[in-house]
Protein backbone atom coordinates (compact mmCIF):
# COMPACT_ATOMS: atom_id res chain seq x y z
CA UNK A 1 0.00 0.00 0.00
CA UNK A 2 1.12 3.34 -0.70
CA UNK A 3 1.49 5.58 2.15
CA UNK A 4 0.47 9.01 2.10
CA UNK A 5 3.19 11.69 2.03
CA UNK A 6 2.68 12.90 5.43
CA UNK A 7 3.49 8.88 6.32
CA UNK A 8 6.49 8.92 4.89
CA UNK A 9 8.38 11.08 7.65
CA UNK A 10 7.56 8.85 9.96
CA UNK A 11 8.39 5.58 8.49
CA UNK A 12 10.94 3.27 10.98
CA UNK A 13 14.44 4.00 10.14
CA UNK A 14 16.95 0.15 9.98
CA UNK A 15 18.74 0.82 12.77
CA UNK A 16 21.57 -1.52 11.55
CA UNK A 17 23.50 0.09 8.23
CA UNK A 18 25.87 -2.99 7.84
CA UNK A 19 25.01 -5.82 5.83
CA UNK A 20 25.58 -9.34 7.15
CA UNK A 21 28.09 -12.04 4.71
CA UNK A 22 25.57 -14.39 3.55
CA UNK A 23 27.67 -17.34 5.08
CA UNK A 24 26.99 -16.14 8.28
CA UNK A 25 23.08 -16.89 8.01
CA UNK A 26 23.30 -20.41 9.74
CA UNK A 27 26.89 -20.55 11.16
CA UNK A 28 28.13 -21.58 14.45
CA UNK A 29 31.50 -20.27 15.55
CA UNK A 30 34.51 -22.02 17.08
CA UNK A 31 37.17 -20.48 19.34
CA UNK A 32 40.93 -21.82 18.38
CA UNK A 33 43.57 -21.55 21.59
CA UNK A 34 46.09 -21.92 19.62
CA UNK A 35 48.46 -22.26 22.54
CA UNK A 36 46.77 -25.17 23.90
CA UNK A 37 45.07 -26.55 20.74
CA UNK A 38 47.55 -29.14 20.36
CA UNK A 39 50.28 -30.82 21.93
CA UNK A 40 52.70 -29.02 19.26
CA UNK A 41 50.46 -25.80 19.62
CA UNK A 42 51.19 -24.44 16.40
CA UNK A 43 48.83 -23.53 12.94
CA UNK A 44 50.32 -26.49 11.28
CA UNK A 45 49.48 -28.72 13.74
CA UNK A 46 46.09 -26.98 14.62
CA UNK A 47 45.05 -27.65 10.41
CA UNK A 48 44.87 -31.06 11.19
CA UNK A 49 41.97 -30.62 12.95
CA UNK A 50 39.89 -29.09 10.57
CA UNK A 51 38.51 -32.41 9.26
CA UNK A 52 37.13 -33.20 12.54
CA UNK A 53 35.48 -29.60 13.26
CA UNK A 54 33.90 -29.82 9.22
CA UNK A 55 32.30 -32.82 10.65
CA UNK A 56 31.39 -30.79 14.62
CA UNK A 57 29.58 -28.44 12.29
CA UNK A 58 31.25 -25.38 12.93
CA UNK A 59 31.20 -22.87 10.38
CA UNK A 60 33.14 -19.73 11.86
CA UNK A 61 37.00 -20.04 13.00
CA UNK A 62 38.36 -17.50 15.80
CA UNK A 63 41.82 -17.87 16.17
CA UNK A 64 43.20 -15.59 19.09
CA UNK A 65 45.35 -13.24 18.60
CA UNK A 66 48.47 -14.30 16.20
CA UNK A 67 50.84 -11.77 17.05
CA UNK A 68 54.10 -11.72 18.68
CA UNK A 69 53.72 -11.24 22.61
CA UNK A 70 55.09 -8.42 24.76
CA UNK A 71 58.42 -9.18 27.01
CA UNK A 72 58.38 -6.43 29.15
CA UNK A 73 56.28 -7.39 32.21
CA UNK A 74 55.17 -10.25 30.73
CA UNK A 75 53.06 -12.59 32.90
CA UNK A 76 53.47 -16.10 33.20
CA UNK A 77 56.49 -17.84 30.91
CA UNK A 78 54.71 -17.19 27.63
CA UNK A 79 52.61 -14.02 28.21
CA UNK A 80 49.22 -12.99 27.13
CA UNK A 81 48.28 -12.98 23.84
CA UNK A 82 46.50 -9.70 24.51
CA UNK A 83 49.68 -8.01 24.98
CA UNK A 84 50.98 -7.30 21.46
CA UNK A 85 54.37 -6.92 20.67
CA UNK A 86 53.84 -6.13 16.99
CA UNK A 87 50.35 -5.91 15.17
CA UNK A 88 52.10 -6.91 11.93
CA UNK A 89 54.07 -9.67 13.07
CA UNK A 90 53.21 -13.28 13.30
CA UNK A 91 54.08 -14.85 17.00
CA UNK A 92 57.25 -17.57 16.23
CA UNK A 93 55.41 -19.99 18.52
CA UNK A 94 52.96 -20.69 16.59
CA UNK A 95 54.21 -20.42 13.72
CA UNK A 96 55.52 -18.15 10.48
CA UNK A 97 53.32 -16.30 8.07
CA UNK A 98 53.14 -18.63 5.63
CA UNK A 99 51.97 -21.55 8.11
CA UNK A 100 49.20 -19.41 9.30
CA UNK A 101 48.46 -18.60 5.24
CA UNK A 102 48.49 -22.25 4.85
CA UNK A 103 45.48 -22.66 7.52
CA UNK A 104 43.88 -20.07 6.13
CA UNK A 105 43.74 -21.82 2.69
CA UNK A 106 43.15 -25.13 3.80
CA UNK A 107 40.05 -23.92 6.02
CA UNK A 108 38.64 -21.70 3.25
CA UNK A 109 39.15 -24.79 1.05
CA UNK A 110 36.75 -26.59 3.73
CA UNK A 111 34.50 -23.63 3.15
CA UNK A 112 34.86 -22.25 6.95
CA UNK A 113 35.33 -18.35 7.21
CA UNK A 114 38.21 -17.51 9.71
CA UNK A 115 38.39 -14.62 11.78
CA UNK A 116 41.47 -13.14 13.47
CA UNK A 117 41.43 -12.02 17.08
CA UNK A 118 42.36 -8.21 17.18
CA UNK A 119 43.89 -6.32 20.32
CA UNK A 120 42.81 -2.27 19.87
CA UNK A 121 42.61 -1.11 22.66
CA UNK A 122 46.18 -1.37 24.09
CA UNK A 123 49.91 -3.05 23.08
CA UNK A 124 52.85 -4.29 25.15
CA UNK A 125 54.81 -2.17 26.84
CA UNK A 126 57.32 -3.21 24.12
CA UNK A 127 55.27 -2.42 21.12
CA UNK A 128 57.04 -1.03 17.88
CA UNK A 129 54.61 2.06 18.01
CA UNK A 130 56.31 2.71 21.88
CA UNK A 131 60.12 3.76 19.93
CA UNK A 132 58.33 5.33 17.11
CA UNK A 133 55.42 6.87 18.71
CA UNK A 134 55.36 7.52 21.88
CA UNK A 135 52.91 10.24 21.66
CA UNK A 136 50.49 7.76 20.42
CA UNK A 137 49.59 6.40 23.96
CA UNK A 138 47.14 7.39 26.65
CA UNK A 139 49.17 9.20 29.75
CA UNK A 140 48.36 8.85 33.71
CA UNK A 141 48.38 11.99 35.76
CA UNK A 142 52.00 11.85 36.33
CA UNK A 143 52.47 11.92 32.51
CA UNK A 144 53.74 8.00 32.35
CA UNK A 145 52.04 5.12 30.15
CA UNK A 146 49.67 3.39 32.24
CA UNK A 147 47.46 0.15 31.87
CA UNK A 148 43.76 0.06 31.46
CA UNK A 149 42.22 1.87 34.34
CA UNK A 150 40.84 -0.09 37.35
CA UNK A 151 41.93 -3.58 35.94
CA UNK A 152 45.16 -5.70 36.67
CA UNK A 153 46.31 -5.29 33.17
CA UNK A 154 49.83 -4.68 34.16
CA UNK A 155 51.43 -6.31 30.83
CA UNK A 156 49.92 -3.74 28.56
CA UNK A 157 49.45 0.54 28.25
CA UNK A 158 46.52 1.72 26.54
CA UNK A 159 46.11 3.74 23.25
CA UNK A 160 45.04 7.31 22.78
CA UNK A 161 42.03 7.21 19.89
CA UNK A 162 41.74 11.07 20.63
CA UNK A 163 44.09 11.10 17.85
CA UNK A 164 43.76 10.63 14.33
CA UNK A 165 47.01 8.69 13.79
CA UNK A 166 46.29 6.34 15.75
CA UNK A 167 42.86 5.21 14.13
CA UNK A 168 44.87 5.70 10.60
CA UNK A 169 47.02 3.08 12.33
CA UNK A 170 44.92 0.73 13.12
CA UNK A 171 42.77 0.66 10.51
CA UNK A 172 45.33 -0.06 8.05
CA UNK A 173 46.85 -2.97 9.89
CA UNK A 174 43.62 -4.92 10.22
CA UNK A 175 42.93 -4.22 6.33
CA UNK A 176 46.68 -5.71 5.99
CA UNK A 177 45.13 -8.77 7.72
CA UNK A 178 41.90 -8.84 5.60
CA UNK A 179 43.67 -8.21 1.88
CA UNK A 180 47.27 -9.17 2.06
CA UNK A 181 46.63 -12.21 4.73
CA UNK A 182 43.55 -13.80 3.56
CA UNK A 183 41.08 -13.40 7.46
CA UNK A 184 37.25 -12.60 6.55
CA UNK A 185 36.98 -10.44 9.94
CA UNK A 186 37.61 -9.71 12.98
CA UNK A 187 37.13 -10.88 17.14
CA UNK A 188 37.46 -7.47 18.63
CA UNK A 189 38.85 -7.48 21.91
CA UNK A 190 36.93 -4.96 24.91
CA UNK A 191 35.29 -3.59 21.71
CA UNK A 192 33.72 -0.96 23.91
CA UNK A 193 36.78 0.76 25.61
CA UNK A 194 37.38 1.80 21.78
CA UNK A 195 35.43 4.33 20.35
CA UNK A 196 32.58 3.30 18.55
CA UNK A 197 33.38 6.15 15.52
CA UNK A 198 36.28 4.23 15.36
CA UNK A 199 35.10 0.99 14.43
CA UNK A 200 32.16 2.46 12.18
CA UNK A 201 35.01 3.41 9.91
CA UNK A 202 36.82 0.39 9.95
CA UNK A 203 33.81 -1.40 8.66
CA UNK A 204 32.98 0.61 5.89
CA UNK A 205 37.20 0.35 4.98
CA UNK A 206 36.85 -3.41 5.54
CA UNK A 207 33.91 -3.94 3.64
CA UNK A 208 35.35 -2.45 0.85
CA UNK A 209 38.03 -4.82 0.33
CA UNK A 210 35.55 -8.30 1.10
CA UNK A 211 32.13 -8.73 3.04
CA UNK A 212 33.53 -9.20 6.70
CA UNK A 213 32.09 -10.51 9.63
CA UNK A 214 33.05 -8.75 12.77
CA UNK A 215 32.52 -10.03 16.34
CA UNK A 216 32.35 -7.62 19.38
CA UNK A 217 33.31 -8.11 22.98
CA UNK A 218 30.93 -6.46 24.28
CA UNK A 219 27.74 -5.55 25.11
CA UNK A 220 25.76 -2.63 23.22
CA UNK A 221 23.40 -2.11 20.71
CA UNK A 222 25.31 1.49 19.65
CA UNK A 223 28.09 -1.68 18.34
CA UNK A 224 25.46 -2.99 15.99
CA UNK A 225 24.48 -0.18 13.97
CA UNK A 226 27.56 0.22 11.55
CA UNK A 227 30.16 -1.58 12.67
CA UNK A 228 29.25 -5.25 14.10
CA UNK A 229 27.37 -8.08 13.20
CA UNK A 230 27.50 -9.63 16.53
CA UNK A 231 27.85 -8.77 20.23
CA UNK A 232 28.32 -11.19 22.87
CA UNK A 233 25.69 -12.23 24.93
CA UNK A 234 27.11 -11.38 28.63
CA UNK A 235 23.83 -10.72 30.33
CA UNK A 236 22.43 -14.05 28.89
CA UNK A 237 25.91 -16.22 29.98
CA UNK A 238 25.02 -14.54 33.52
CA UNK A 239 21.42 -15.63 33.78
CA UNK A 240 21.76 -19.13 32.55
CA UNK A 241 24.34 -19.95 34.92
CA UNK A 242 23.10 -18.34 38.20
CA UNK A 243 19.72 -20.61 36.83
CA UNK A 244 21.44 -23.73 36.30
CA UNK A 245 23.04 -23.18 39.74
CA UNK A 246 20.22 -22.66 41.70
CA UNK A 247 20.25 -18.89 42.18
CA UNK A 248 17.52 -17.47 40.22
CA UNK A 249 14.23 -18.72 38.80
CA UNK A 250 13.47 -18.40 34.99
CA UNK A 251 12.37 -14.51 35.32
CA UNK A 252 16.36 -13.66 35.44
CA UNK A 253 16.42 -15.22 31.71
CA UNK A 254 13.53 -13.84 31.11
CA UNK A 255 14.81 -9.81 31.66
CA UNK A 256 17.68 -10.85 29.21
CA UNK A 257 15.28 -12.13 26.41
CA UNK A 258 12.80 -9.19 26.76
CA UNK A 259 16.18 -6.71 26.72
CA UNK A 260 17.36 -8.50 23.67
CA UNK A 261 14.15 -8.59 21.96
CA UNK A 262 12.69 -4.72 22.53
CA UNK A 263 16.21 -3.14 22.88
CA UNK A 264 18.26 -4.53 20.30
CA UNK A 265 17.81 -4.43 16.45
CA UNK A 266 15.91 -7.37 14.98
CA UNK A 267 18.97 -7.80 12.85
CA UNK A 268 21.73 -8.05 15.77
CA UNK A 269 23.37 -11.35 16.19
CA UNK A 270 24.44 -12.07 19.81
CA UNK A 271 26.72 -15.19 20.64
CA UNK A 272 25.66 -17.59 22.99
CA UNK A 273 27.98 -19.39 24.95
CA UNK A 274 28.80 -21.24 28.03
CA UNK A 275 32.23 -21.05 28.10
CA UNK A 276 35.20 -19.59 26.38
CA UNK A 277 38.63 -18.08 27.00
CA UNK A 278 38.09 -16.08 29.89
CA UNK A 279 35.12 -17.89 31.45
CA UNK A 280 37.05 -21.23 31.60
CA UNK A 281 40.38 -19.41 32.82
CA UNK A 282 39.56 -17.36 35.07
CA UNK A 283 35.92 -18.15 36.69
CA UNK A 284 36.03 -22.00 36.34
CA UNK A 285 34.84 -24.53 33.48
CA UNK A 286 31.37 -24.42 32.33
CA UNK A 287 31.38 -27.86 34.75
CA UNK A 288 32.03 -25.57 37.70
CA UNK A 289 29.67 -22.68 36.10
CA UNK A 290 26.35 -24.84 35.43
CA UNK A 291 26.90 -27.53 37.42
CA UNK A 292 24.54 -30.52 35.90
CA UNK A 293 22.73 -28.04 33.84
CA UNK A 294 25.70 -28.24 31.14
CA UNK A 295 23.80 -29.95 28.65
CA UNK A 296 20.54 -28.14 29.46
CA UNK A 297 22.32 -24.62 28.99
CA UNK A 298 23.76 -25.98 25.52
CA UNK A 299 20.35 -26.83 24.10
CA UNK A 300 19.53 -23.24 24.96
CA UNK A 301 22.47 -21.93 23.10
CA UNK A 302 22.08 -23.45 20.32
CA UNK A 303 17.83 -23.75 19.56
CA UNK A 304 17.46 -20.26 21.15
CA UNK A 305 18.44 -16.98 19.44
CA UNK A 306 21.58 -15.93 19.20
CA UNK A 307 24.81 -17.41 17.66
CA UNK A 308 26.02 -20.61 19.90
CA UNK A 309 30.13 -20.57 20.77
CA UNK A 310 32.18 -23.56 21.22
CA UNK A 311 35.34 -22.69 22.98
CA UNK A 312 37.75 -25.39 21.98
CA UNK A 313 37.61 -28.87 23.94
CA UNK A 314 34.50 -28.49 24.81
CA UNK A 315 33.05 -31.13 22.43
CA UNK A 316 35.60 -33.43 23.77
CA UNK A 317 34.25 -32.60 27.62
CA UNK A 318 37.38 -30.79 28.56
CA UNK A 319 37.02 -30.67 32.27
CA UNK A 320 39.97 -28.44 33.38
CA UNK A 321 40.49 -24.52 33.52
CA UNK A 322 43.01 -24.26 30.80
CA UNK A 323 46.56 -21.77 32.03
CA UNK A 324 46.15 -18.70 30.15
CA UNK A 325 49.79 -17.35 30.10
CA UNK A 326 51.64 -21.12 29.98
CA UNK A 327 51.63 -24.17 27.24
CA UNK A 328 48.46 -26.46 28.60
CA UNK A 329 47.47 -28.51 25.70
CA UNK A 330 44.24 -29.63 25.61
CA UNK A 331 43.53 -33.86 26.07
CA UNK A 332 41.11 -34.62 22.98
CA UNK A 333 39.06 -37.66 22.76
CA UNK A 334 35.33 -38.84 22.16
CA UNK A 335 32.70 -37.12 24.34
CA UNK A 336 28.67 -37.02 24.77
CA UNK A 337 28.85 -33.23 24.61
CA UNK A 338 30.33 -33.71 20.93
CA UNK A 339 27.71 -35.52 19.85
CA UNK A 340 25.18 -33.37 21.29
CA UNK A 341 26.79 -30.31 19.65
CA UNK A 342 27.33 -32.06 16.16
CA UNK A 343 23.21 -33.00 16.67
CA UNK A 344 22.09 -29.83 17.43
CA UNK A 345 24.41 -27.83 15.06
CA UNK A 346 22.87 -29.76 12.31
CA UNK A 347 19.78 -28.98 12.90
CA UNK A 348 20.41 -25.76 13.14
CA UNK A 349 21.95 -25.55 9.42
CA UNK A 350 18.64 -27.07 7.47
CA UNK A 351 16.05 -25.70 9.96
CA UNK A 352 15.46 -21.81 8.60
CA UNK A 353 13.57 -20.88 12.05
CA UNK A 354 17.23 -21.16 13.75
CA UNK A 355 19.04 -19.32 11.66
CA UNK A 356 20.46 -16.02 13.16
CA UNK A 357 19.57 -12.25 13.28
CA UNK A 358 16.57 -11.40 11.14
CA UNK A 359 17.35 -14.58 8.83
CA UNK A 360 16.12 -16.95 11.60
CA UNK A 361 12.84 -16.43 13.22
CA UNK A 362 11.90 -14.76 17.18
CA UNK A 363 11.41 -17.19 20.26
CA UNK A 364 7.93 -17.50 21.32
CA UNK A 365 7.17 -17.96 25.25
CA UNK A 366 4.76 -20.93 25.54
CA UNK A 367 3.57 -20.92 29.77
CA UNK A 368 4.04 -23.85 31.48
CA UNK A 369 3.04 -25.08 35.04
CA UNK A 370 6.19 -25.46 35.70
CA UNK A 371 6.65 -21.56 34.96
CA UNK A 372 9.86 -20.95 37.61
CA UNK A 373 11.90 -24.22 35.92
CA UNK A 374 10.92 -25.21 32.69
CA UNK A 375 11.53 -23.20 29.47
CA UNK A 376 9.12 -24.03 26.52
CA UNK A 377 9.38 -22.09 23.43
CA UNK A 378 8.70 -22.08 20.01
CA UNK A 379 10.46 -20.70 17.09
CA UNK A 380 8.84 -20.55 13.52
CA UNK A 381 8.10 -19.25 10.31
CA UNK A 382 6.52 -19.85 7.20
CA UNK A 383 8.83 -23.07 6.11
CA UNK A 384 9.96 -24.20 9.64
CA UNK A 385 9.11 -24.94 13.29
CA UNK A 386 10.03 -26.09 16.29
CA UNK A 387 9.14 -26.59 19.68
CA UNK A 388 11.92 -26.53 22.49
CA UNK A 389 11.25 -27.96 26.60
CA UNK A 390 14.28 -27.59 28.42
CA UNK A 391 14.40 -28.45 32.44
CA UNK A 392 16.21 -26.55 34.73
CA UNK A 393 16.21 -28.11 38.18
CA UNK A 394 17.37 -31.32 39.59
CA UNK A 395 14.28 -32.77 39.81
CA UNK A 396 12.01 -34.57 37.37
CA UNK A 397 9.00 -32.43 35.78
CA UNK A 398 5.87 -33.75 33.68
CA UNK A 399 4.99 -30.75 31.69
CA UNK A 400 1.33 -29.28 30.81
CA UNK A 401 1.08 -26.18 28.61
CA UNK A 402 -1.28 -23.50 28.63
CA UNK A 403 -1.27 -22.50 24.90
CA UNK A 404 -1.61 -23.93 21.91
CA UNK A 405 0.98 -22.60 19.81
CA UNK A 406 2.94 -25.59 19.87
CA UNK A 407 0.29 -28.14 19.31
CA UNK A 408 1.32 -30.15 15.94
CA UNK A 409 2.85 -33.19 14.47
CA UNK A 410 6.49 -33.52 15.04
CA UNK A 411 9.75 -35.35 15.11
CA UNK A 412 11.52 -35.66 18.51
CA UNK A 413 14.83 -34.43 17.09
CA UNK A 414 16.97 -35.96 19.54
CA UNK A 415 14.93 -39.33 20.69
CA UNK A 416 14.10 -39.83 16.75
CA UNK A 417 10.41 -40.55 17.04
CA UNK A 418 7.20 -39.26 15.94
CA UNK A 419 4.84 -37.62 18.33
CA UNK A 420 1.47 -35.57 17.72
CA UNK A 421 1.29 -32.83 21.22
CA UNK A 422 -2.38 -31.97 22.04
CA UNK A 423 -3.56 -28.82 24.07
CA UNK A 424 -3.60 -31.65 27.13
CA UNK A 425 0.05 -33.12 25.84
CA UNK A 426 2.19 -33.96 29.21
CA UNK A 427 5.83 -33.97 28.18
CA UNK A 428 7.95 -36.15 30.89
CA UNK A 429 11.67 -34.64 32.07
CA UNK A 430 14.15 -35.87 33.93
CA UNK A 431 16.27 -33.77 35.78
CA UNK A 432 17.76 -31.05 33.68
CA UNK A 433 16.22 -32.81 30.93
CA UNK A 434 15.01 -31.39 27.43
CA UNK A 435 13.21 -31.75 24.69
CA UNK A 436 13.70 -30.32 21.02
CA UNK A 437 10.54 -30.97 18.80
CA UNK A 438 10.79 -30.75 14.49
CA UNK A 439 7.17 -29.97 12.71
CA UNK A 440 6.50 -32.68 10.33
CA UNK A 441 6.58 -31.28 7.03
Amino acid sequence: MTQTPDLQHYLPDPYVKIEHPAWSRSASIYQINTRQFTTEGTFRAAEEHLPRLLDLGVDILWLMPVNPIGKVNRKGSLGSPYAVRDYYGVNPELGTLADLQHFLDAAHDARFHVILDWVANHTAWDNTLVAEHPEWYARDWKGDFHPTPWWDWSDIIDLNYDLPEVRRYMTEAMKYWIRDVGFDGFRCDVAGFVPTDFWNTVRRELDAIKPVFMLAEWESRDLHARAFDMTYAWGWFDSVSRLCRGEVDLGALFVYYSWNEKAYPRDAMRMTFVTNHDKNAWDGTEYELFGAGVNAAIVLSTMGEGMPLIYNGQEAGNPRRLAFFDRDPIEWGEHPNGALYRNLLRLRKRNTALHNGAWGARMIYVPNDHAERVLSFVRANNTDKVFVVINFSNERRSVTHKETLFVGSYRDYLGGSDVDLQPDSVIDLPAWGYKVFTAKR
